[in-house]
């Protein structure tokens, strides 16, 4: 199976920033073939693990197996179909939390598919609050290992970029000179790593804090845009629209999980 780089990449490295709020009982599921299940509006973040068989869910016309190579992450507040392909079992747990989010579901392959499921053993017979969030974030840490990009050069210039994201004056000359490297040489390292520029970088994760932020706060579209580093409204809204159809404040009134 083929995986899209460049988020998969944005992905590992939002997966580090969560804070986990609330956490399910962790559970299996049995999923029979020909099973057929909707989901709307789902409540809660869930990370799905597979021991056997294959289910694939559908969202926004996008089609993403669930096997033993992967895990997925299915997004609060979004609706998805589900089939099962084959009989199988398939680990769930059901979280809340800070500091991450998506709108799509997310399919991260495993590079030790057994230990992940070692994890959710030691979570599943945790036996009290901080033993449950311990081992979950020991899950979570399991799923990112060899997913990290090993380009040192790649790596600081990311760590700076998510540390100064809100700066509307983050461009490519401000991290070339923080990595004491030349602009050429930074162009060069973000397209044969990942593919892209760093100002497609640069645009991808603001409009991806944009969305978390329309999704979870009160603030302001206004707000959202200096957060987020945008020169001005107008270039927040436009480069919004043009990514996913609509603009933030309908993304907003669309999307709005928790209403302050």
């Amino acid at each position: 199976m083929k995986y899209d780089i460049i988020p998969l990449v944005i992905r590992m490295e939002r997966l580090k920033n969560i804070i986990v709020t609330e956490l399910e009982a962790p559970q299996i599921v049995h999923s029979e073939k020909g099973r057929k299940f909707e989901m709307a509006k789902r409540p809660n973040f869930g990370l799905s693990l597979c021991i056997d068989g294959q289910i694939t869910y559908t969202m926004d016309g996008k089609k993403y197996a669930s096997t033993k190579q992967v895990a997925v992450i299915l997004p609060q507040g979004g609706n998805y179909t589900l089939y099962g392909d084959k009989d199988g079992i398939f680990p769930l747990i059901n979280f809340r939390c800070e500091g991450f989010f998506c709108d799509e579901i997310i399919v991260i392959p495993l590079g030790n598919p057994q230990a992940c499921l070692h994890c959710f053993d030691a979570l599943k017979n945790g036996q009290n609050q901080f033993q449950l969030f311990s081992a979950f974030y020991k899950l979570l840490d399991e799923i990112t290992t060899g997913q990290s990009i090993q380009n040192p050069l790649l790596v600081r210039a990311i760590q700076h970029i998510g540390q100064n994201l809100s700066s509307p004056v983050l461009t490519n000359a401000s991290i070339a000179e923080a990595l004491d490297i030349s602009e050429v040489y930074l162009r060069k390292l973000f397209i044969h790593h990942l593919n892209t520029t760093p100002k497609q970088y640069i645009l991808e994760q603001r409009l991806q804090k944009a969305k978390g932020l329309l999704t979870d706060t009160s603030l302001t579209v206004t707000a959202i845009s200096e957060n987020c580093g945008f020169s001005s409204i107008y270039h927040f809204s436009r480069e919004f629209k043009k990514k996913n159809g609509i603009t933030p404040s309908q993304y907003a009134e669309s999307h709005k999980i928790f209403k302050m």
